[in-house]
């Protein structure tokens, strides 16, 4: 919750611009961790290991990172997860310069991001939220769509899912939970779609608390 902090130092037009950033604006940008850090020691936090999270979490773990370029070595376990944390949290969300991917998507895509992130670190996150993350759009054997609720620890390839639409007919229908682990449910995942390309928008509405 305090890793971006330091982005209430930086300008809202440069925060909320839907393009590209000019080098100077991306220069700028990058100060958003330093300063994040400056504002909780002014503020009187004292943990290390909270300081070295917020200023750090945009290291790389091959050492390609920001502000620093630190080695794998030299950055501790609480940073390099907040390194996967916060990349995770920014592709999976609405942004003005980008859609949200679909959080399956996402942990294949960031699983091929060599050297970014630590190996391990990559893989206990992925097994944290599942081989079906929470907002994952999939196909069920019935051929319809359905969006990824909850995990369940014992059946992680059979989470709950809520079905609202029918792939066959292409129209919406009556919304649903479906607890994929429950023994007399017959209906499984067998894949995972691109919200984009069935012109999903919001999906997250439909699993949000």
């Amino acid at each position: 919750m305090l890793h971006d902090l330091g982005k209430a130092c930086i300008p809202v037009d440069i925060l909320n611009k839907p393009g590209h950033l000019t080098e100077e604006e991306f220069a700028l940008m990058r100060t958003h961790p330093e300063e994040g850090e400056r504002l909780l020691r002014a503020s009187g936090l004292e943990n290390g290991n909270v300081l070295h999270m917020v200023r750090h979490h945009h290291e790389k773990f091959d050492g390609g990172g920001y502000p620093a370029r630190l080695a794998a070595e030299a950055t501790p376990l609480l940073t390099r997860m907040s390194a996967v944390c916060d990349v995770y949290d920014a592709i999976t969300s609405n942004r003005p310069y980008k859609d949200a991917w679909d959080p399956g998507e996402s942990l294949r895509r960031m699983a091929s991001w060599k050297g970014h992130f630590d190996p391990a670190v990559l893989k206990a996150f992925i097994a944290s939220v599942g081989i079906y993350p929470v907002g994952t759009l999939v196909r069920l054997s019935s051929d319809r769509l359905a969006v990824v609720m909850e995990q369940r620890p014992g059946a992680l390839s059979a989470p709950r899912v809520k079905v609202f639409f029918s792939a066959r007919s292409c129209s919406q229908i009556l919304q649903r939970e479906l607890d994929l682990s429950e023994p007399g449910c017959s209906d499984r995942i067998v894949g995972v779609e691109s919200p984009q390309q069935w012109g999903f928008r919001e999906l997250e509405k439909l699993w949000a608390p």
